[in-house]
C-alpha cells in the first residue's frame, strides 16, 4: 500500500508533537486582571492556573507516555501582563517563545519545580506520578481554586502514601496556598520534603538559594537564561512543623513533620524578573520576607 507524503510525515512526527499556530493576543475586552484555571485537554491535560501576577502548570498522566520523563512537580511561567494568557499561548504549540505577554522557559525536568512535594526517607525523596481527578472550585475572577489527587506511591518498603491537595491562588499575590492531606498505610509521622528544582543553566549555573530556618522559608533567585531572564521561587512552611533543609540531585528541599491523614498548609511562590513586579533579587527577597501566611487548614 502506498503512503502519501502527508501520511509519512505524520508517522515520522514525534509523539506529543504540536503544530505551531499563530499567537492570538488578548482582545480589548479580555484585558482585565483576573484569576483563571484551564484544563488543557488538547495538550495531555496540562492544568493551568494563573492570576494577575504569576502563572503555573501541573501535568496530567497522559504526558507520562507522550513526553517522558514527566514529573509531578510544579511548572511556573514568566508573566508580563495582568490578564490570563497561558491557554492562548499553549494552544500555539510555541509556548517557549516570548509573544509579548509571557513565556514558558522554567524547566521542571525530573524535579519538584516550584513547590512540588515528596516523602523524605533514607536521604531520598519519594514522589508521586502526575495528578488525577481535578475538581475546579472557582476559576476567577478573584481566585483560582481547585483540588487534585495523586494516586498511591511507595516510600521504599516502609509505607504506601497517597495525596489530595488543594491549590488556592487569589488575585494580587505570587503565592499559591497549598492544603495537602497525605494518607498512609502506616500511622507513623512522616517527613515531607517540598522542593525547588535546581535547574542548572549551561550545565552548572544554579542560581542563589536563601534558607531562613527561623521563619521556615526557602527561596531561590535563578540564574540568567540568556535573553529570557531569570525565574525566582520560594516555599514557606509552618515553623511549628519545620524539620530542616536538605538537597538531592534535582532539588533544594525544605522539610516538615506531618501526621498521616491530617491536612497541612504551605505556600509556594514564583516570579519572573522580566515581569512587572520584581526587577532584582532584593525585591524578591523582601517580598518573601513580608509574607504573613495563615497555616490553619
Amino acid at each position: 500500500m502506498r503512503l502519501t507524503f502527508l501520511a509519512l510525515a505524520l508517522l515520522a512526527a514525534p509523539v506529543g508533537a504540536q503544530e505551531h499556530k499563530p499567537f492570538q493576543p488578548a482582545k480589548a475586552d479580555e484585558k482585565k486582571a483576573r484569576a483563571a484555571i484551564v484544563i488543557a485537554d488538547y495538550r495531555f491535560d496540562d492544568l493551568l492556573w494563573e492570576n494577575d501576577r504569576i502563572a503555573h502548570r501541573i501535568y496530567g498522566r497522559a504526558l507520562e507516555k507522550a513526553e517522558p520523563p514527566s514529573s509531578s512537580g510544579i511548572d511556573a511561567w514568566g508573566k508580563r501582563v495582568r490578564w490570563p494568557f497561558m491557554d492562548r499561548q499553549l494552544r500555539t504549540g510555541d509556548q517557549h517563545a516570548d509573544h509579548g505577554e509571557g513565556i514558558d522557559f522554567y524547566n521542571v525536568g525530573t524535579g519538584r519545580g516550584t513547590g512540588g512535594l515528596g516523602i523524605w526517607y533514607d536521604n531520598k525523596l519519594w514522589t508521586s506520578r502526575n495528578y488525577v481527578r481535578p475538581r475546579i472550585l472557582q476559576s476567577g475572577p478573584d481566585v483560582a481554586d481547585f483540588i487534585v489527587d495523586y494516586e498511591p506511591w511507595p516510600v521504599d518498603t516502609l509505607r504506601t502514601v497517597r495525596e489530595t491537595r488543594r491549590f488556592t491562588l487569589p488575585a494580587g499575590t505570587n503565592f499559591t496556598r497549598m492544603t495537602s492531606t497525605i494518607a498512609s498505610s502506616s500511622d507513623a509521622e512522616m517527613i515531607v520534603g517540598i522542593g525547588i528544582s535546581k535547574r542548572p543553566i549551561n550545565g552548572n549555573k544554579l542560581g542563589e538559594v536563601r534558607k531562613d530556618a527561623a521563619a521556615a522559608r526557602l527561596s531561590w533567585w535563578g540564574p540568567v537564561d540568556g535573553e529570557k531572564g531569570r525565574m525566582a521561587a520560594a516555599v514557606i512552611v509552618d515553623p511549628a512543623a519545620f524539620a530542616g533543609f536538605a538537597e538531592d540531585t534535582d532539588n533544594y528541599l525544605i522539610l516538615l513533620r506531618v501526621r498521616p491523614g491530617q491536612p497541612f498548609v504551605y505556600y509556594s511562590g514564583a516570579a519572573w524578573d522580566r515581569g512587572s513586579d520584581f526587577a532584582g533579587q532584593g525585591d524578591w527577597n523582601s517580598y518573601v520576607d513580608a509574607q504573613r501566611p495563615d497555616f490553619r487548614p
